[in-house]
C-alpha cells in the first residue's frame, strides 16, 4: 500500500487519475458591479450558472484579501503543531467542533485534518430530529491556545465570508425572479460553519483522496482553494470530473442540496 493505511485506500474506480479533459470550467463571475442595470445583469449570470453548473467561482467579492492570508497563516500554524497539541482541541461526541482528523467519506477515511467552528457562538440546535423533542442544546466553539491570534482572526474572516453569503442568497433570489431577502430570510437564524481544511502530503496519492465524492448538504459552500488545486466536480451531462482551475483570491460557490428546493418559489 506504499504506506496508506488500508482504511484510506479507495476503490479503484474511485482513485485519483490524471486528468485529461481540456474544459473551460465552470464560470467566472465578477461581483465589482453598480446600479440597478449591473445588479440584474450579474443575477441573470449567476442564476445561469446555478443552472447550468451548480458551481461558479466570484471575483472582486468584497472579503479583503489580507484577511484571507491571515487566516490561511493561522490555519497553517495550527496544523503545524505536534499531534498532542492539536489534539487538545479535538471534537468529542458532545461538541462537533474543533480539531478532527479521522473523518470518513463514503465509508473510506479521507486524507485531511480539518478545524471546525460555528459562526454563530454559541449556537441552539435541537436536542433530536424528532418534532416532539423540544430539548434545546448549546454547542460552542472549542478554541485551541496557540496560535494565540487564531480564534480572533477565524471570527473576522467568518463575519467576511458570511456577508458575501448572504449576498450570493440576494443575486439567486433575483435571478429567480423573487425579491431580493426572500431567500436570505430563511436563514436569520443559520447554522454556518467554517472549515480549516489541510491535506498532508500523501506517500501514495495514486490510492487516497483527500475528501471522497460526496454532496453537500447546506444552502451554500463557499470555498477558498489555494495555488495547489485538487478540486474536481462532476458535470451532469456526461459524468466526467472536471478539475477547476484555481484562480488566485476567487472563492468557488457550490449550490448544496438545501437550496435547491427553494427554486419552486418562483412558481
Amino acid at each position: 500500500m506504499g504506506g496508506v493505511d488500508q482504511a484510506f485506500v479507495q476503490e479503484p474506480e474511485q482513485r485519483p487519475k490524471p486528468s485529461t479533459i481540456e474544459v473551460d470550467g465552470i464560470p467566472v463571475i465578477d461581483m465589482s458591479v453598480s446600479g440597478t442595470g449591473g445588479i440584474e445583469k450579474l443575477a441573470s449570470e449567476i442564476g445561469n450558472a446555478c443552472r447550468k453548473w451548480g458551481f461558479f467561482q466570484v471575483i472582486n467579492h468584497g472579503v479583503p484579501l489580507e484577511l484571507r492570508q491571515r487566516v490561511e497563516k493561522v490555519a497553517k500554524a495550527f496544523f503545524d503543531l505536534p499531534i498532542e497539541e492539536k489534539r487538545k482541541a479535538k471534537r468529542d461526541e458532545l461538541n462537533f467542533t474543533g480539531y478532527h482528523d479521522e473523518e470518513h467519506t463514503k465509508n473510506v477515511r479521507d486524507w485531511k485534518e480539518v478545524f471546525d467552528m460555528l459562526i454563530e457562538d454559541p449556537t441552539f440546535l435541537p436536542a433530536s430530529p424528532d418534532p416532539d423533542d423540544e430539548e434545546i442544546r448549546t454547542y460552542s466553539n472549542k478554541w485551541p491556545e496557540n496560535p494565540p491570534e487564531f480564534r480572533e482572526t477565524c471570527q473576522e474572516y467568518c463575519r467576511e465570508v458570511e456577508k458575501l453569503a448572504f449576498k450570493l442568497l440576494e443575486l439567486i433570489s433575483l435571478s429567480l425572479g423573487l425579491p431580493a431577502n426572500r431567500l436570505s430570510d430563511f436563514f436569520k437564524h443559520q447554522t454556518g460553519m467554517l472549515r480549516l481544511n489541510y491535506y498532508p502530503p500523501c506517500p501514495s496519492p495514486e490510492l487516497a483522496l483527500g475528501v471522497g465524492r460526496h454532496r453537500d448538504g447546506g444552502a451554500l459552500t463557499v470555498l477558498a482553494q489555494d495555488d495547489v488545486g485538487g478540486l474536481q466536480i462532476r458535470r451532469q451531462s456526461d459524468g466526467e470530473w472536471i478539475p477547476i482551475k484555481p484562480i488566485p483570491n476567487a472563492y468557488i460557490i457550490n449550490i448544496a442540496d438545501a437550496l435547491q428546493p427553494f427554486s419552486i418559489l418562483r412558481n
